[in-house]
């Protein structure tokens, strides 16, 4: 589909910011590349030819009985004893790193945490597992998290933000008392709280963060709202009969969006980051599911392992980074004097 005049300019524009640019790119291919953790970290193999049979363990329960062995239970590939069952009849395909993100590594050449060698490209953590393991599937979590608080604190916030700023008024006014209201309320003890009558996974802190971050896009929609609502042609649709709902969706919105587009990036980083925070203070996700926030503070409890602090903070840094400059560059594509300054 091809884009209006204006938004061609717009991306014109966002790609004359070269850092904003690039950032999109090397964000995208972490994300691609994180997205496929299974296929590149992972203690079962990719691929399992077996008496000429193909077999893909990474989507399928096999168990040890199924090549020959003596258990009931889920094949152990690293497993010595499997190993000669199979290769004689077969050929196994690994994946680049033989660990998933909770895989313990028995055969360390020292006490964990121990340093990088081959076997573990960025060494392991205090509990024996793969730091390089860890890492990407931690960061699909954040990335994933951070996309979906967004995506759904930007639809709540929009439509909060619309509804006070189109219609005004009492709706407006008892609109602001309740966010004002709301936000007050200590998330931080609310989560202490929860934490301690339910064990919090992806889904429950998602709709914890929700319930508290939807409020970062009210103000900015509601502003655009109540300046849009005055424009003339919006009062020529309601004088012709429009339904204020119709307005709202095809002629205020696509105005509100402009500032909303340009917060987007910024409120991703900002899930990403309280992610991190909840997971470091132990408040987040499992102990055993992957996190920047719980590779952060194994680093902080393992100071004479510099390998852990240095990996989590290099990448946290680097993916907060890409975002802000991605921020950036989108807030100068949709900045109007910058726009039109293309064309003179």
């Amino acid at each position: 589909m091809a884009l209006s005049p204006i938004n061609q300019r717009r991306w014109q524009q966002f790609k004359r910011n070269k850092r904003g640019y690039w950032s999109l790119w090397i964000f995208a291919v972490l994300f691609v590349f994180c997205l496929g953790a299974e296929f590149i970290a992972n203690d079962k193999p990719l691929v399992v030819s077996y008496e000429g049979d193909w077999h893909f363990p990474i989507f399928t329960f096999y168990p040890e009985t199924h090549f020959g062995g003596d258990l009931e239970t889920e094949t152990n590939f690293k497993d010595p004893y499997v190993v000669d069952l199979i290769e004689p009849k077969g050929w196994m395909l690994w994946p680049l790193v033989k660990h998933s993100y909770n895989t313990h590594n028995y055969f360390l050449p020292d006490p964990a945490p121990s340093a990088p060698t081959a076997d573990n490209l960025l060494g392991t953590d205090d509990q024996a597992r793969d730091v390089f393991a860890r890492l990407i599937y931690g960061l699909r979590i954040s990335i994933l998290f951070g996309l979906a608080l967004t995506l759904l604190c930007s639809c709540i916030g929009i439509f909060v933000g619309a509804l006070q700023g189109f219609f005004g008024g009492k709706v407006d006014l008892i609109g602001q008392r309740i966010i004002e209201i709301w936000s007050g309320l200590p998330s931080l003890y609310l989560l202490i709280i929860l934490s301690s009558i339910v064990e919090p996974n992806f889904f429950w802190l998602l709709a914890i963060m929700v319930l508290f971050s939807w409020m970062t896009l009210v103000g900015v929609v509601r502003a655009e709202f109540l300046r849009g609502r005055n424009f003339e042609y919006v009062k020529a649709a309601r004088a012709l009969g429009v339904s204020p709902w119709v307005i709202m969706w095809r002629h205020v919105l696509p105005n509100a969006m402009v500032a909303t587009l340009t917060l987007m990036p910024f409120v991703l980083t900002g899930g990403i980051t309280s992610l991190t925070a909840l997971d470091f203070l132990g408040l987040g996700l499992p102990a055993d599911q992957a996190s920047l926030g719980e590779m952060l503070r194994q680093g902080k409890e393992n100071l004479h392992a510099p390998w852990l602090a240095f990996t989590s903070f290099t990448v946290l840094s680097v993916i907060l980074s890409l975002l802000v400059f991605i921020g950036e560059a989108v807030r100068d594509a949709f900045d109007p004097r910058k726009t039109l300054a293309m064309e003179s």
